[in-house]
């Protein structure tokens, strides 16, 4: 048996999980509070939080949460939004996306609008270190090699979230997360999150 798929590795990686999940939301409730506020305030009509369904291990779908930091009708705009699309592969991301609002920038820039996927990683749909999570349509352009992103657990951080994120292309981001699942490790694991601290102060490469 690899040693990344040993029942030790896994219950120490929960374990983990749930502990740091656990105190994270609820030291950063009144954070979340402020931040609910100020996103109702700029754009009453929408939710708070956004949720969307995602692609997890074995392809399992689930629903992921994050701070809304676009407009109430984001996803509505996105079609006529797709031929400004700047990333290659099955990912749509524009540097600026017209339907982001103000705080919506900011919580983007300083990774703010994930923290609500803790939720997630306590309910075990997410790990705290894992490759991000796609959509459904993403998957259905994977090709074979692709989809070993889903052999584990989808995570809040990675390899791609602190190495330029946004900057990097489809085919580096696929090799960085299949990296990790070849080496991961609970020292691997510290050693992301002690990283993605540093991006919690704002990355230029976020958007």
């Amino acid at each position: 048996m690899n040693k990344n798929e040993s029942k030790s590795y896994f219950f120490t990686k929960r374990s983990i999980d749930i502990v740091f999940s656990l105190l994270a939301l609820l030291v950063l409730f009144p954070f979340f509070l402020i931040i609910c506020i100020i996103i109702k305030l700029e754009d009453s009509k929408g939710p708070i939080l956004f949720s969307q369904v995602r692609v997890g291990k074995k392809n399992k779908h689930f629903r992921m949460y994050k701070f809304r930091s676009m407009v109430s009708n984001a996803e509505e705009l996105k079609e006529k939004l797709m031929e400004q699309n700047e990333a290659e592969g099955p990912v749509f991301k524009i540097k600026d996306d017209p339907r982001v609002t103000n705080i919506g920038r900011f919580i983007r820039k300083t990774s703010i609008d994930e923290l609500p996927q803790l939720i997630n990683v306590l309910k075990g749909d997410m790990s705290l270190v894992g490759p991000r999570p796609p959509l459904p349509q993403e998957v259905e352009q994977y090709s074979a090699y692709e989809k070993q992103r889903l052999d584990v657990t989808p995570g809040l951080t990675c390899y791609w979230q602190v190495s330029g994120r946004s900057n990097i292309g489809f085919k580096e981001w696929v090799e960085l997360d299949l990296k990790y699942i070849k080496n991961r490790s609970i020292i691997v694991d510290f050693k992301l999150i002690m990283k993605t601290v540093i991006v919690l102060f704002g990355s230029k490469d976020a958007y």
